[in-house]
């Protein structure tokens, strides 16, 4: 590590020394990157993801952060195994990315994949017959609980109620690491805290979340960790404890500063 005006800013990403208190204590790392880089051709070669190094344990709720066009999609689609790096390689439980890795991530991407022609009740039973560890108990209490109506159709939907829908989906397996790219980006703000607290009391807690998002101030009081991204490379890796006591502000207000145009 270097230090840089007191804040702990990683170059090899090891995962940030925090407070494990009321974790889970696992020193197995789940999620590797090692030297990964994603190149793209066309119109001009440029690097996506750019020599990303990171380490990041279990038990941990991780904020991805960045502006638009540093390369967080690009990552979260390697780690899927969605992209093949140009070169370096992602590790999930050791192994590279394929279909043992896949039904221990539960991926929520940013835009929605559901069938509009198929009921919401549908959409459970698809879930619970591809996924082994998926809860139908559990996903039709969350629907309830937000008013969703089994029995409609998700072209009826408004984009938010979908977008509620697959997240309910999503949080509804019980997977070994969750990766959720902007899951309350279309939501209304009223329905936001019900969501977030749905993230943080329905996932295995040995387990950990990566959750992409530029509205910092509504998840940061549910973080641990944050990855902060800057042009395809990795420009911090640490704990909200330690921005908070060695910057004295709130990770939104440090955001701002670090990526003040």
């Amino acid at each position: 590590m270097n230090e840089n005006n007191g804040m702990a800013y990683t170059q090899n990403g090891d995962a940030p020394d925090n407070d494990t208190q009321n974790k889970p204590v696992n020193n197995t790392p789940l999620l590797q990157l090692n030297d990964l880089c994603k190149r793209y051709s066309g119109m001009g070669t440029y690097m996506s993801v750019f020599h990303m190094n990171l380490t990041i344990l279990r038990g941990r709720i991780i904020g991805l952060l960045g502006p638009n066009g540093c390369g967080k999609t690009t990552l979260i689609k390697m780690i899927n195994g969605l992209l093949t790096p140009t070169s370096g390689n992602v590790l999930i439980n050791g192994m590279e990315p394929c279909a043992a890795t896949k039904k221990v991530i539960s991926y929520l991407p940013e835009r929605t994949y559901l069938d509009n022609s198929m009921k919401v009740s549908q959409m459970v039973s698809y879930f619970a017959d591809f996924y082994e560890d998926f809860s139908t108990e559990k996903a039709y209490g969350m629907l309830n609980a937000l008013g969703i109506s089994s029995d409609a159709r998700l072209k009826t939907l408004s984009k938010g109620t979908k977008e509620k829908v697959q997240l309910i989906l999503v949080m509804s397996r019980q997977a070994d690491l969750y990766i959720l790219d902007e899951p309350i980006a279309g939501v209304d703000p009223a329905a936001r805290d019900y969501i977030l607290r749905t993230i943080i009391t329905n996932y295995n807690p040995g387990s950990t979340i990566i959750l992409s998002t530029h509205l910092i101030s509504d998840i940061e009081n549910i973080l641990d960790d944050v990855i902060f991204m800057k042009n395809g490379s990795l420009m911090l890796y640490t704990s909200v404890d330690s921005i908070r006591s060695q910057m004295g502000k709130s990770v939104d207000s440090y955001f701002r500063e670090v990526y003040a145009c």
